[in-house]
């Protein structure tokens, strides 16, 4: 019988019994714990107090959930694992949140400040991080089999800290105190530039709701020193031994920062393969039949190298090279998250040389069955004229599935970026529109409109998010979509209040919350949301004020060496200090520059959002996970036609999302044709011409870096890759019928529970079925 998300659940509802009175023991345990071994009830215990006891009883309950078994394993390899904080995630999956937060309640305590002791884990960046999280916590819920690998970054990314109204980089420092690793003494060795290492590999349960549970692998190196970290996030890139892993993603705007990049890959790939390897031997499989038991995922190119080390070391096993290269085609699947050219990763060959020599005959051995199965294509070749190696091109070659993650861009992956491969590989070629898990952000992070669901269709949604569509038959009922709104009034107040808190700016609940938190990247168009706010604000110096006062909100870290993206942070501060400080905008107009965004933050912003700002220039967003967020918290979509903002706008229709701007198409053949000239937008347009030259405005420079504010003008007067003056003038037209339309009170509203109602299809439950079904096949 054809395995399915609905007989799934059917099952795991017959241990539902179960759970209820797991919960009670639980919460029977934790009294006892504080009443020994604190002699005080929880009452009079410290938040502190409650936090250690608590982790401790869920460490023990974790220890107790069983392992997921089963004929075929998943290995999600990824450089990301933008995990969050595992408290909450943990209690509701283990079927215990709801329970204790009345029990803390009950006695005078917030669960909320519980877990605010816990540090968040800094091992990944943005989307791609985020997703690789929700899959993990899908397949688990799912009772697949499947372990993420990664790296266990000592310093993250970096924390963003405003001095100056600019970023500074500081190293975040998340593993001290941190109680999620568990170290499993386990090590491998990996030669590197002649050297052999030897790994230290941590792991972390990955707890399926109400189910059993897989593990995250995080391998690191002993001999790193944080301590070599100075001014900020620099650090010596060539001292391998002690910088490893000490952060995502390091600056590789040299040749060293490259060099460490390459280290780190190939750190993570050898550690994975070889423990595939010892897991299949350990189970007595037949290395030669590795695809009938293992399936790996490539989450972008950062894990490619995985495919020549794997076949190295089935070599090294006693198997041909041809048919080891067959295996690993047959158990590799590819996922493509972008079409920008600085993530499909492209490593000149001598750096390879240098770092791994061992796999260079194997790449040159591929790309010899590349160029003679197509006749030296010179678009399918792995090594190219320039004897750089394309990560993208191998990994499509020798892997048996190539997927992209929204159906438009799948679309442009096939017919436009990838075409050449698409030709010959056509039947490799799908989509897996992503997903987000629903546990953590309507369940934990939206606790209040998750149990006001249950009591308006029950609580099956949890299972199958497909039920969410049942609140349509609530579209008129007026005290329904009142308590919608109150639910969102409050998510507001808190978000409010932590503003006030870490940032020290007093926002009005009242007002429309706009809001764009994610990677700042100029396709993303922060820039754009920008010079719209300086649009309103010239507005409102002229007389127009808007019927009700907006804040606009942004959260978003830019790479360390990205220049332009530190200048768009820098205007937007300096907008926010501005603004803040003018008695006749302020009570109107309010800009916000959340410092650090993370996960933690996101769990506050999402449930308040009004207005998601989905506005990245149609066909540079792979899909987005953000926009899905905030639609099943119920915020209405600003966006372009770009991603997953195409499935969203079919889902919930026309009259529910607000759409602007060129199509990809027209994009793409502008591109082609070098058709855009920002100069022109700018010169014939007063509203762009007024709203960029105010970047430079005396107002903005006495605030401001005159340089950083100039660089930014001139770069998107005179290169504006990324085109935010072609679809600016239609997005302040569009953002104005917005905020018009905001001011219908009962419309609004249906178009919030609208939105909410037809969230389900973008359940990471979902995604991963569909992985299943079509590429991993796991029992």
């Amino acid at each position: 019988m054809e395995f399915t998300f609905f007989s799934f659940f059917l099952i795991y509802d017959i241990v539902v019994y179960g759970f209820k009175y797991f919960e009670k023991e639980i919460l029977m345990t934790l009294e006892k714990q504080l009443e020994s071994s604190l002699k005080k009830q929880i009452k009079n215990a410290t938040d502190r107090e409650l936090y250690d006891a608590i982790v401790s009883i869920v460490k023990e309950k974790q220890d107790q959930v069983k392992k997921i078994t089963g004929e075929k394993k998943l290995y999600y390899i990824s450089a990301e694992f933008l995990i969050g904080k595992q408290l909450g995630k943990n209690l509701i999956n283990l079927g215990l949140y709801d329970e204790l937060a009345k029990l803390l309640s009950k006695n005078g305590k917030s669960i909320r400040t519980v877990e605010s002791f816990e540090k968040e884990p800094s091992l990944g960046n943005g989307g791609l991080g985020r997703l690789a999280a929700c899959f993990l916590d899908s397949i688990a819920t799912l009772n697949l089999q499947g372990d993420g690998v990664g790296l266990n970054y000592h310093l993250g990314l970096f924390r963003q800290e405003f001095k100056d109204r600019k970023q500074h980089e500081i190293p975040d420092e998340w593993l001290n105190g941190s109680t999620v690793l568990r170290d499993t003494n386990v090590s491998f060795p990996v030669e590197l530039a002649g050297k052999t290492y030897y790994s230290h590999m941590y792991d972390l349960d990955i707890i399926g709701y109400k189910t059993n549970k897989n593990t995250l692998h995080l391998f690191d190196l002993d001999t790193v020193d944080e301590s070599i970290v100075h001014d900020g996030t620099k650090f010596d890139k060539k001292n391998i031994d002690k910088n490893l892993t000490l952060f995502l993603y390091p600056d590789d705007s040299d040749k060293d920062g490259q060099l460490l990049r390459i280290y780190q890959q190939y750190f993570m790939v050898s550690n994975a393969a070889q423990l595939i390897i010892k897991e299949e031997k350990e189970k007595g499989h037949n290395l030669n039949d590795l695809d009938k038991y293992v399936s790996i995922q490539i989450n972008d190119t950062h894990p490619s190298m995985v495919i020549p080390e794997l076949i190295r070391l089935l070599i090294n096993e006693g198997i041909t090279f041809r048919r080891a290269a067959d295996i690993v085609a047959n158990t590799c699947a590819y996922t493509n998250h972008t079409i920008l050219a600085e993530a499909l990763e492209k490593w000149p060959l001598d750096y390879l040389q240098e770092v791994v020599p061992q796999l260079v005959p194997i790449i040159g051995g591929l790309d010899y069955a590349a160029n003679i199965a197509f006749k030296g294509d010179k678009e399918l070749t792995i090594i190219d004229d320039n004897h750089r190696v394309h990560m993208a091109r191998m990994d499509m070659h020798f892997s048996s599935s190539i997927n992209g993650v929204a159906a438009l861009h799948t679309e442009i992956l096939k017919h436009q970026e990838l075409k050449p491969f698409y030709n010959i590989y056509h039947s490799k070629f799908n989509n897996k529109t992503n997903g987000i898990t629903f546990r953590r952000w309507i369940m934990h992070c939206n606790p209040e409109l998750a149990n006001y669901i249950d009591t308006l269709i029950g609580d099956a949604w949890r299972k199958d998010a497909g039920k969410l569509e049942d609140l349509l038959k609530y579209i008129n009922d007026t005290a329904v979509l009142q308590k919608l709104d109150d639910i969102k009034y409050t998510n507001k107040v808190r978000l409010a209040d932590m503003i006030k808190k870490e940032e020290g700016i007093e926002i009005n609940p009242s007002s429309i919350f706009d809001i764009q938190v994610k990677r700042l990247h100029e396709y993303k168009r922060q820039q754009m949301n920008a010079l719209w706010a300086i649009y309103k604000y010239l507005q409102i110096k002229a007389g127009q004020k808007p019927a009700r006062p907006i804040t606009v909100i942004f959260g978003a870290k830019a790479a360390p060496a990205y220049i332009m993206a530190k200048n768009i942070i820098h205007l937007i501060i300096c907008l926010q200090d501005l603004i803040k400080n003018d008695p006749e905008v302020s009570p109107y107009l309010k800009v916000v520059m959340l410092q650090n965004y993370n996960v933690t933050k996101a769990e506050t912003v999402i449930p308040a959002c009004d207005i998601s700002e989905q506005i990245s220039l149609a066909s540079k967003e792979a899909s987005g996970t953000g926009n899905m967020k905030f639609m099943l918290n119920g915020a209405i979509t600003l966006g372009t036609n770009d991603g997953a903002n195409v499935e969203i706008g079919e889902l919930v229709g026309k009259d529910n999302i607000y759409t602007f701007g060129c199509s990809s198409d027209e994009v793409i053949k502008l591109y082609e044709t070098s058709g855009y000239h920002a100069a022109d937008y700018y010169n014939n347009s007063r509203l762009i011409h007024a709203c960029v030259d105010f970047i430079t405005s005396p107002e903005l420079v006495k605030l401001g870096n005159k340089q950083m504010l100039s660089d930014l003008r001139d770069n998107l007067i005179n290169k504006d890759w990324f085109m935010t003056l072609l679809d600016l003038e239609e997005y302040c037209r569009v953002k104005d019928r917005v905020l018009a339309d905001y001011e219908d009170r009962l419309a609004w509203k249906k178009k919030s529970l609208v939105n909410i109602a037809k969230s389900g299809f973008f359940s990471s439950d979902r995604t991963i079925l569909d992985y299943n079904r079509d590429i991993w096949h796991l029992k």
